[in-house]
């Protein structure tokens, strides 16, 4: 009777510890809701700018508000990991909710078109700040066993923030009788889409004011008895001095190969481990991903869609954003169990197989008079079905497992720096992709959804042969995975032999 009254107080521990360590993931997460929420808003709000601040007849410019904070995101993502390895963590993630709100408040009241591209960009920085500093504080603080799915709520927020500012869109302009007409103190219903964003912001503020630091930052600034703490919150009992002892023996190796705790290596200038998590952001966005949420109207247009009726157009946005959210949870459920690799390699294929089938759908398209192209019979619906594939393949595996992968690939040596490098590597491609969709479209949409295609096909190839599965690993033993793939490539070469 002792024994199983000891194992069920044991499982009781574990299940409070759980829940405390998913409590803080979901905080520390809940900066991807306002990344998702910040880069998304501005689609309800386009139009409305483009009339009030003249764009109609500067396309690119108009464009370039759009894409703007993508490039605040890039130097927001560099510098993040950087600022904090110096500062900390949370102070660096209330920079980054700052950040978040001085944006949506200057945003809602800009008064010219380069007043808004300056909110814009610094609303960028606190997304790219966001984009790092999350996956590594949960990298950090979680339990190895349900690191991984605790890394995927960060993807998950992200979903919900898009759609939360489709929603709010939504409602606004239907409150207001229009996007660019008068709302709450006069003000037009499109400058309220971008105020409300405060809400979210103060609440992360809030919440990561609560957040314990990082451990492995504690021990690095003499603070173990600190550590000790936040590890016994989070991690049973009898791992806590293990774990603290990892990560002493971990910053130990650090310093005394201080000269090594660079990115820097032979391989074009940087470490091998640097380029596959740039390459991983980098294929996460060349598959076209965001070309489905930015630029959906001209896909639904083509299928067949009314997308002049904002009822229709807001119904076929909302299944794909729902659909996106809901696969996320494929990705939670399944990261710890079957691993990282067979998820990614599983997505690669699938997006192969969806974004081939949008490429032959759209090669059989008729331009209109008007030079629209249109798509008949059948080959509508199949775009469709397509491009709705491609959203589950991705939501279910490269959206959140390349979040995860960059919060736990990288040696604690060049975590930091390495994580802001791989994403403003993410958020350049994005910008790369956004600004290059309208040209390769107008050239050809067979021809577009064709490279997406071959970018989907060489994304299988990279993690087949170059990413290492990290399932199960602690974060000090990452500095082993490069050892142990040569330890079995040569024994596989061996046993060939």
């Amino acid at each position: 009777m002792a024994e199983k009254s000891t194992t069920a107080a044991d499982h009781a521990i574990t299940g409070k510890l759980r829940r405390k360590v998913v409590a803080l993931s979901i905080a520390a997460a809940l900066g991807g809701f306002l990344f998702g929420f910040d880069s998304s808003v501005i689609n309800g709000a386009v139009k409305a700018i483009d009339e009030d601040f003249a764009l109609g007849d500067l396309p690119l410019l108009s464009g370039f508000v759009v894409a703007c904070a993508l490039l605040g995101c890039a130097i927001g993502a560099y510098f993040a990991g950087r600022i904090a390895d110096r500062i900390g963590r949370i102070p660096v993630m209330l920079i980054g909710a700052g950040l978040f709100l001085i944006s949506s408040i200057g945003s809602g009241l800009a008064f010219a078109v380069w007043d808004l591209i300056i909110w814009r960009v610094i609303g960028g920085l606190g997304i790219g700040i966001a984009s790092v500093i999350a996956p590594a504080y949960i990298a950090e603080i979680a339990p190895k066993a349900v690191r991984g799915a605790l890394a995927s709520l960060q993807q998950l927020a992200i979903t919900l923030g898009i759609f939360a500012a489709l929603l709010s869109d939504t409602l606004l302009q239907g409150a207001a009788g229009g996007a660019n007409e008068p709302l709450w103190f006069g003000q037009d219903a499109w400058r309220w889409m971008f105020i409300v964003c405060a809400i979210p912001a103060v609440v992360y503020g809030l919440l990561a004011w609560r957040l314990p630091e990082s451990p492995r930052y504690l021990v690095g600034k003499d603070r173990r008895d600190d550590a000790r703490k936040v590890l016994a919150s989070v991690t049973p009992a009898a791992e806590v001095d293990p774990a603290l002892e990892d990560i002493e023996r971990s910053l130990r190796e650090d310093k005394e190969n201080a000269r090594t705790a660079s990115l820097r290596g032979r391989l074009f200038g940087l470490l091998p481990v640097v380029w596959v998590g740039i390459l991983l952001s980098m294929f996460q966005q060349l598959v076209g991903i965001n070309v489905i949420f930015y630029y959906s109207t001209s896909l639904w247009s083509s299928v067949g869609f009314d997308t002049t009726n904002s009822g229709t157009s807001f119904t076929i946005s909302v299944v794909t954003s729902v659909i996106n959210v809901a696969v996320t949870f494929v990705a939670i459920f399944f990261v710890d169990k079957i691993g990282r690799r067979p998820l990614l390699l599983t997505g690669s294929a699938g997006m192969v197989v969806s974004l081939g089938l949008m490429a032959l759908a759209f090669s059989q398209a008729v331009v209109t008079d008007g030079g629209t192209p249109q798509l008949p019979g059948a080959w509508g619906p199949l775009a469709l079905v397509g491009a709705n594939l491609f959203v589950i393949f991705f939501g279910a595996t490269w959206g959140p497992i390349v979040w995860v992968l960059l919060g736990e690939i990288f040696p604690n040596r060049i975590r930091g720096k390495a994580l802001g490098v791989a994403a403003a590597a993410q958020w350049l491609t994005n910008f790369a992709i956004t600004e290059t969709f309208p040209a390769l479209s107008s050239f050809s949409l067979a021809f577009t959804y064709g490279l997406y295609t071959f970018f989907a096909l060489l994304s299988f190839v990279f993690v087949f042969f170059a990413v290492p599965e990290t399932k199960g690993r602690s974060l000090e033993s990452m500095d082993d995975l490069k050892v142990e793939r040569g330890k079995s490539k040569a024994n596989a070469a061996a046993a060939r032999r």
